[in-house]
């Protein structure tokens, strides 16, 4: 067999062997949670969250505005979308590993001999000049040593898309809930400034009627005390909103170009909004990204124990070169002037003090520590969505009853109102009225904004929020 043929055959038996590796097969764990959410109530009939696009289930345009600014302008979701770029160079490094490098090379040496040495006695200038193809030090991934690594690089390069993916889910459902919650403040300001300014009105008729002899300083002061109580809560709802103004701005990245306007959304469009099937807990794992990511972190963490146990055999490279040499520059590519070399280089550890074997337990240790990430994430994901699924099941009937509870302080304060002005009733049962009247108000704003919230979050907990 001549050279040529033994340096095929050679490629080809490591060619053969590189469909070997070393890495553990992997093997997805058990989720760790119960096979039906607790408490979730009746199931919605619409499609799942994760096939229902963020546009199709915040329908206000203003909104829609807003959270698409947030998508082009938001700090987190950039930062992410660099770590994606981050993750592919590193990828396409790693990749690289498996191919040779071929570098191309010129060169011309000119040398001085010395009479010394020289045979014939005199000094001599001599010329050279190379041309030619090497590649240095190949490994021949027999064990798959390279491949695992480039294997491990490509799991957390798609790590990284999917944590990009939740960073967006993230984002659309946060600035929702901004959005709404400025909203719900700006209802309860407009609520305690109407009541600001009834009251103030009352404060003022009572100092006039106590300049006229027409009441008691007693009235006075309790006039005073309600309209004061009334402009600290008032000032309270301006400072709220402000900050939540603030925060919106803060996910939108700028100030946003659709301020917020309108009210929330009304009961109907929460019984849409909450309307979402929850399916079983096994469906979460090909909903949610962060479950998705955290199974490509296990997936690399195990990659890398093959990478691990290949290090403990023998690597095999190859040095070789092809090219031409000549005494003279216009004989370089005469016939006869080739030259070429072949170097396999077989290399095994014989003491490293302990550091493959180290790094094999290290490798192991984070496979342990990517399993507990990746069971730890669905029992998260696990919590969110059952905390959702409960609050659906009591937050309708909550809003339901503070509706009822609403109507009936505005039936009493009408009552008392009718008795006061008859001379049947005080004017401090009518001014108490009026201010559990003015609490029931503010509670059924809280509660809509709670049930508005927590459909967000079963949406966000479920997968939805990016198509």
């Amino acid at each position: 067999m001549t050279k040529p043929d033994t340096r095929l055959g050679t490629l080809l038996l490591a060619g053969a062997l590189a469909g070997c590796s070393l890495a553990p097969a992997y093997q997805r764990p058990e989720a760790p949670v119960a096979p039906a959410y607790p408490a979730a109530g009746p199931d919605g009939a619409g499609p799942a969250a994760a096939d229902t696009a963020w546009r199709s289930f915040f329908s206000e345009p203003r909104l829609q505005q807003v959270i698409a600014a947030a998508l082009r302008h938001n700090r987190d979701l950039r930062a992410a979308a660099l770590r994606i770029e981050e993750a592919r160079a590193q990828y396409t490094l790693q990749s690289a590993e498996r191919l040779p490098a071929l570098n191309a090379s010129l060169g011309a040496a000119r040398t001085r001999t010395p009479a010394a040495l020289n045979q014939s006695g005199r000094a001599g200038v001599g010329e050279r000049f190379d041309a030619g193809l090497s590649m240095a030090a190949f490994e021949l991934d027999y064990l798959g040593r390279v491949r695992s690594l480039g294997e491990a690089a490509l799991a957390l390069y798609l790590a990284s898309d999917e944590a990009r993916q939740a960073a967006q889910i993230g984002v659309v459902a946060e600035t929702a809930k901004a959005w709404f919650s400025e909203r719900a403040l700006a209802e309860q300001y407009a609520l305690a400034a109407q009541t600001l300014a009834g009251r103030q009105r009352t404060f003022e008729l009572t100092r006039q009627r106590l300049d006229a002899g027409a009441a008691s300083r007693l009235d006075l002061r309790q006039n005073e005390t309600l309209y004061q109580s009334a402009r600290v809560a008032a000032l309270t709802l301006a400072r709220q909103r402000a900050q939540a103004e603030n925060a919106l701005t803060l996910l939108v990245g700028q100030a946003p170009a659709a301020p917020p306007a309108g009210a929330g959304p009304d009961d109907a469009a929460l019984d849409a909004m909450s309307a979402l099937p929850a399916g079983l807990p096994s469906e979460l794992l090909a909903r949610r990204p962060d479950i998705r990511a955290a199974e490509l972190r296990l997936k690399a963490a195990n990659a890398n124990i093959g990478a691990a146990r290949a290090a403990f055999f023998p690597r095999l490279s190859l040095t070789a070169a092809l090219g031409s040499a000549s005494a003279a520059l216009s004989g370089l590519f005469d016939s006869g002037s080739g030259n070429w070399s072949f170097t396999p280089q077989l290399q095994q550890a014989v003491f490293d003090g302990g550091r493959n074997r180290a790094n094999l337990s290290l490798s192991e240790t984070r496979r342990h520590l990517a399993v507990a990430d990746y069971e730890k994430t669905i029992q998260v994901a696990f919590r969110e969505v059952a905390d959702a699924l409960a609050a659906r099941t009591y937050l309708g009937e909550q809003v339901a009853a503070q509706l009822a509870a609403r109507a009936a302080q505005a039936e009493r304060l009408a009552l008392l109102q009718l008795r006061f002005d008859n001379g049947v009733a005080s004017a401090l049962d009518v001014l108490d009225a009026q201010r559990e009247l003015f609490g029931a108000e503010q509670a059924l704003v809280q509660a809509r904004l709670l049930r508005t919230t927590s459909a967000v979050d079963l949406y966000r907990a479920l997968g939805g929020g990016w198509q």
